[in-house]
């Protein structure tokens, strides 16, 4: 890693970017844990020492008392070192209180004095002015005598000293080992923890600067998906679908705009055609100009239907919400039906409604979703094709079915019949159809009462519709049966 990389990895902006938060907080963590190691290491071996002595000591003591039981006893300076570690200093007190004879290098003439009171007690010397860090333990001697190299003393009380002052460096040492490692750690680990993030989050650098194509007009492209089923190739996939429901939305709303126009182009077009020729004089006699009255009221009929149709559309696409009362679907298929035989008095149209069918809904759009499927069912079959139509009520859901025996829809075209404008015959006469609204009203009026419409379908065999809508909780008294009263079929 060079001088570049690691000034543009800890400048201001890299460390507000995801890549900078994630190191600072690696760093920080480890750096804690590191100290925080460190500190307790530090606090540990400081104790350890500290007690180590303190038991060496009372040790040393021990030995001195057991001596001391088999009075009167007699010893000499090195016979009395054999008694205590090495690493201990041994001040004698003669009978005066008065310090006859010290061994070891270090040991402080202060020491007599400040245990002169506190005996067989372990007393620890930190920080004081007249005496380095040591522990001291003063033991009673009386009846002991030491024969030194220079005179014999009748000992009252000897000291046993060890200094601390040695841990305390071993202490510090190791704290400055510590820090230096952990520098040394904290430094290793930002740069592993660079390389890492760099390569790891490499696949997120690929998405941005993707998504800045697609941004910048590049609509085909899409996000890399490696398929190893990590985060990234979820958030991959999330925004490719999210793309590509943009993209469809934008097909959609171009497709609209041009149907749209197109449907309102051909009346638009009729009724410009009629008035040019009106005003060129072409429509002198009265039955000419009636018959062009008559198709320009036509034409204005067909567009005030289809701004109704995609008015209708609209506050549904928005949500807005739909009246909400009982709604006996029985009833309303009866009348829809019995409206049916009288527009189209050739057809066989079959009711199955045996009782009651009650929702909650808009009855307006209820009713026109099934003018719709059954104008449709008319519509796109022969003549004389029989017709049924089924209501059926359940506990919990209403199921109404239009079937029809005519030629049926092709397998490529039942993925398209809820299209909006969309119609099988691809010549967009209206001699054939109507606007190619029909079925997108009726899904999305059947989607605004909670319910689910689908169409099955095969060429030769019949279409059917089949709307299931929630069923009316409570349900009136059910009304007296009205499929006896359907005219008879010619």
């Amino acid at each position: 890693m060079n001088a570049r990389t690691w000034v543009s990895a800890v400048t201001p902006h890299r460390l507000t970017t995801i890549r900078g938060r994630l190191l600072i907080g690696v760093l920080v963590l480890l750096a804690a844990g590191l100290v925080g190691n460190s500190i307790a290491g530090a606090v540990t071996l400081r104790t350890y020492l500290h007690h180590r002595a303190e038991a060496t000591l009372r040790e040393s003591g021990d030995r001195v008392h057991q001596a001391l039981e088999e009075r009167p006893q007699t010893v000499d300076g090195d016979q009395l070192a054999t008694l205590v570690e090495p690493l201990m200093g041994i001040t004698v007190i003669d009978a005066s209180g008065k310090i006859a004879e010290q061994v070891g290098a270090g040991v402080p003439r202060a020491i007599n004095g400040l245990t002169e009171d506190r005996l067989d007690q372990v007393l620890t010397f930190d920080g004081a002015t007249s005496v380095p860090d040591l522990l001291a333990l003063r033991i009673p001697t009386a009846g002991l005598t030491i024969t030194t190299s220079h005179q014999v003393v009748e000992a009252s009380a000897v000291i046993l000293t060890m200094r601390t002052d040695i841990d305390r460096v071993t202490v510090a040492d190791f704290i400055s080992g510590q820090a230096t490692s952990v520098g040394i750690t904290l430094v290793l680990a930002f740069a592993v923890a660079l390389l890492i993030l760099r390569i790891g989050l490499r696949p997120l650098g690929t998405m941005a600067d993707t998504a800045d194509d697609i941004a910048s007009g590049a609509r085909s492209e899409r996000l890399p998906v490696h398929g190893s089923h990590t985060e990234t190739d979820r958030l991959a996939i999330a925004v490719n679908d999210a793309f590509d429901a943009q993209a469809r939305a934008e097909t959609q709303i171009r497709d609209f705009a041009a149907d749209a126009s197109h449907e309102l182009r051909t009346p638009l077009a009729t009724i410009s055609g009629w008035l040019d020729l009106y005003n060129q004089g072409g429509l002198s006699a009265p039955a000419d100009l009636n018959r062009a009255l008559e198709r320009v009221d036509g034409e204005v009929g067909r567009m005030r239907l289809l701004v109704e149709e995609l008015s209708l559309l609209a506050r549904l696409d928005a949500g807005r919400p739909l009246d909400s009362q009982p709604v006996d679907l029985q009833r309303l298929a009866t009348a829809v039906v019995q409206d049916a035989q009288v527009v189209a008095p050739d057809r066989a149209i079959d009711l199955y409604a045996p009782e009651p069918a009650g929702v909650h809904g808009d009855q307006p759009r209820l009713q026109q979703v099934l003018n719709n499927l059954l104008g449709n069912a008319i519509q796109h079959t022969p003549p004389g094709t029989t017709i049924t139509v089924t209501v059926q009520p359940t506990a919990t859901h209403v199921t109404i079915r239009v079937t029809d025996h005519g030629p049926g829809i092709p397998p490529g075209d039942l993925t398209r019949v809820f299209d909006r404008f969309w119609r099988a015959d691809t010549s967009r006469s209206r001699a054939n159809g109507g606007s190619g609204l029909g079925l997108a009203i009726v899904q999305a009026i059947v989607h605004a009462h909670h319910g689910t419409v689908r169409v099955a379908s095969a060429p030769g065999t019949g279409t059917t519709v089949t709307v299931t809508l929630p069923a009316q909780r409570e349900q009136a008294a059910p009304p007296a049966p009205l499929t006896a009263d359907l005219p008879d079929t010619p």
